[in-house]
C-alpha cells in the first residue's frame, strides 16, 4: 500500500467506517415478547466473557489465523497474479467457502457484467466458476472458452473435495486435449503441505499458494482463496485488508457494549434462544451484495448448525440463515417477514452512497403513477424502499437491525467480511459448541467417497 493510499488517511478511514444500528431489535421498539431488553443482554455477562475468553485462548495458541490475516505478506499473491493476468479468462475451480467469498467480493467491487467488459475496460480476466458438479454448466462453460487463454485456479484446503477434484480432472484432460501443458495453465490453492493436490502440484512443478492450516474453508476469504481471484481482477486488496484490519481493532474489546461483533451475536442469541427466532435474514439493499448474503448463509449455518455441545451433550443449535435481497424480495419474501409466523429477526445492509447516481427523468408528470418519482435517484428509492420495509417489520413487532455503509469500496467489504466472521466466532462460544468445525458436512463427505467407489469406503454403503 503506497503512503498516499487513502487507508493512510485517518479522516478517511473514520468516514469509511461501516455503522450499525441495533435498536429495532430491543423491548422498547418491538415489545418484550420479541424484542431484547436491557437485562437480558446484561445477564450474558458471563456467558460472553468466557467465550472471549476461549477465542483469545484458541487465538494464543495459533488456531484462529483469521483473525491475523489482515497482517499477512500478499507478495506471493501479487505476483501470482500478475502472471494470471496473461490470461484472458481465470476460472476458479472450488466448492462452499472456496467460491462463494471470491464471488460475493467480485460481485461487490467490480463492474456488474465484468465479463463482458472489453479487455482494456476490465482491469483483468474475465472470471468464472465451476463449482458445482451438474454436467451441464460444466460441459457449457468449458465449450465457450478458449482452453489456450485460460487459467484455471483449483482450490481446496483440504486438497480431497471430492466436487472440486472431478471438475479439475475434467478441466485438465480439456487442457490436454487442446495439445497444452497443464502446469502453464493451473495453479493450485491447498494446505501448504498435505493433501494429494499439494502432492501432484508439487510433482507437476504448478504454481501453488497456501491455505494457512489454523484457517478454515469458510473463513478463508482473506486468505489466497478469496485474494487472488480479488488481485486478478483489479480489486485493491490492501485496502480490503486494511478494511478487515479496521474492524478487527474495533472487535478486540471483551464487552458486549464496546465491541460490535460481540453485540450483534449476542442479539442473534437471544433472539433465537429466547424471543422464538429460529431464523435470521440477512437482506442488502443492493445487487452488489447479494452475493455477500450468500457466503453469510454457510458462515452462519455451517458454524453454528451442530448437533453436540462442547461438553458432549446433544444440543442441535444453530439460526437458520436466509438470503434476500431488496427491493426484488420486497417483492417476493416480505409478505412472509411482514405477515407471516414471528420466528425471524432480519439484517439490513445498506449503502449511503452508489457508485452511480442514476436519475429518474422528469417524464409523465400529469400521472400520479409516475409523476412523482421524476427527478429523485435510484438510489434514493431503493433505500426509502429498506426504509419502509424496517418500519413496517417494526411496527408488527418483527425485530431488526441495519448496517449503514458509507460506500461500497474495498476498505467497506473487508469491514463486512471481518465483522461477520467475528460474529460467528463468538456466537459459537455463547452456544457452548465449536464454530470451527463440521462433523456433519464430513459424514455426507465420506458417504460420498463409499458411493462413489473410493478405496477403503466401500463398506459404507450400506450403512
Amino acid at each position: 500500500m503506497s503512503p498516499s493510499h487513502p487507508c493512510h488517511d485517518p479522516s478517511w478511514v473514520r468516514a469509511q467506517r461501516i455503522r450499525i444500528d441495533s435498536t429495532r431489535m430491543m423491548a422498547d421498539r418491538v415489545g418484550a415478547t420479541h424484542g431484547i431488553r436491557p437485562a437480558e443482554l446484561a445477564a450474558l455477562a458471563g456467558r460472553a466473557k468466557a467465550a472471549h475468553d476461549a477465542l483469545a485462548r484458541r487465538r494464543a495458541a495459533g488456531e484462529l489465523g483469521f483473525y491475523d490475516l489482515p497482517g499477512q505478506d500478499t507478495a506471493p499473491i501479487d505476483a501470482a497474479a500478475a502472471w494470471a493476468r496473461g490470461f484472458e479468462n481465470f476460472v476458479v475451480v472450488g466448492i462452499g467457502g472456496s467460491s462463494l467469498g471470491p464471488k460475493a467480493t467480485h460481485q461487490a467491487l467490480r463492474h456488474p457484467f465484468h465479463n463482458l467488459l472489453p479487455p482494456h475496460e476490465r482491469g483483468g480476466p474475465r472470471l468464472f466458476f465451476m463449482e458445482n458438479v451438474d454436467p451441464a454448466t460444466i460441459a457449457a462453460l468449458l465449450a465457450m472458452l478458449d482452453p489456450q487463454q485460460t487459467c484455471v485456479n483449483v482450490v481446496t484446503k483440504s486438497g480431497g473435495t471430492a466436487e472440486t477434484l472431478a471438475n479439475y480432472m475434467v478441466a485438465r484432460a480439456w487442457l490436454e486435449r487442446a495439445g497444452l501443458d497443464p502446469a502453464r495453465h493451473l495453479i493450485a490453492t491447498t494446505d501448504p503441505d498435505k493433501g494429494d493436490l499439494r502432492k501432484i502440484a508439487r510433482a507437476e512443478g504448478w504454481r501453488t499458494l497456501p491455505v494457512p492450516p489454523n484457517v478454515g474453508g469458510r473463513f478463508s476469504q482473506l486468505t489466497a482463496v478469496g485474494l487472488l481471484p480479488a488481485a486478478v481482477c483489479g480489486i485493491d486488496v490492501a485496502e480490503l485488508l486494511a478494511g478487515a484490519a479496521d474492524m478487527a481493532a474495533r472487535c478486540a474489546a471483551p464487552d458486549l457494549d464496546d465491541n460490535p461483533a460481540y453485540r450483534l451475536a449476542a442479539l442473534h442469541y437471544l433472539a433465537a434462544t429466547a424471543k422464538g427466532k429460529p431464523i435470521t435474514v440477512l437482506m442488502p439493499y443492493a445487487d452488489g451484495l447479494k452475493g455477500l448474503a450468500d457466503w453469510f448463509v454457510q458462515l452462519w449455518a455451517e458454524s453454528l448448525g451442530k448437533e453436540h455441545g462442547l461438553d458432549g451433550a446433544t444440543v442441535h443449535t444453530g439460526q437458520t440463515p436466509l438470503p434476500a435481497v431488496g427491493a426484488i424480495d420486497q417483492h417476493s419474501q416480505v409478505q412472509l417477514f411482514v405477515a407471516g409466523p414471528n420466528d425471524k429477526m432480519t439484517a439490513f445492509v445498506r449503502l449511503e452512497r452508489f457508485a452511480d447516481g442514476v436519475t429518474i427523468p422528469p417524464l409523465h408528470k400529469d400521472s400520479p403513477a409516475l409523476g412523482y418519482l421524476g427527478g429523485a435517484t435510484l438510489g434514493a428509492l431503493l433505500n426509502a424502499e429498506q426504509a419502509a420495509t424496517e418500519m413496517v417489520l417494526t411496527d408488527g413487532g418483527r425485530p431488526s437491525y441495519r448496517i449503514d455503509v458509507p460506500e461500497l469500496n474495498p476498505f467497506a467489504f473487508g469491514q463486512l467480511l471481518m465483522l461477520f466472521e467475528i460474529m460467528t466466532a463468538f456466537a459459537g462460544g455463547l452456544y457452548g459448541i465449536d464454530p470451527f468445525d463440521q462433523p456433519g458436512v464430513e459424514r455426507g463427505k465420506v458417504l460420498t467417497y463409499g458411493a462413489m467407489g473410493r478405496e477403503g469406503y466401500e463398506n459404507l454403503l450400506g450403512s
